[in-house]
């Protein structure tokens, strides 16, 4: 984690965001998270590689990264901004999907692409959270979703 200065964003490195998550490869799609503005905004990336196991028959011939995919990286970026913003770093917190809406798929996405996952908190009161996010690659839009997820404690396990 990086903060220069009073109100400065934050970020989390593949190390950081693998104390947050409970997610391993080949589950983990995001590699680093930026521009974390607490109970706001945050931004994924997810540089996209042919070596990536989906891509072996997703498709074999023309390699594409799953729509699903694209929303669990916009959601795995979420759980992290949601796990900073409350400070539970460390604490075997997860971060359960509810619902999906307004989801679409603008454009295809495929290895070499550097996907960048732009969430932005609508809604974060409690243990529901709700989020608008896109997916961009050179800045265009290639998926968006609003999507909601709930926060289980260790001991509500």
């Amino acid at each position: 984690m990086t903060q220069t200065n009073e109100g400065a964003l934050l970020s989390a490195d593949i190390m950081e965001i693998r104390r947050l998550l409970p997610h391993r490869y080949p589950f983990l799609f995001i590699d680093k998270v930026r521009d974390i503005d607490l109970g706001k905004s945050a931004v994924g990336i997810k540089n996209v590689t042919v070596n990536e196991p989906h891509f072996q028959g997703h498709f074999p011939t023309k390699p594409i990264m799953p729509g699903v995919t694209i929303v669990e990286a916009m959601a795995q970026t979420s759980c992290v901004l949601v796990i900073k913003t409350l400070g539970l770093e460390d604490t075997d917190v997860l971060v359960y999907f509810m619902t999906m809406d307004k989801t679409r798929f603008r454009k295809l996405v495929m290895p070499g692409d550097v996907l960048e996952l732009h969430v932005t908190v609508i809604r974060g009161r409690g243990k529901i959270w709700k989020f608008w996010g896109e997916a961009k690659v050179d800045g265009q839009i290639v998926a968006e979703s609003e999507y909601s997820a709930m926060i289980v404690m260790p001991d509500d396990q």
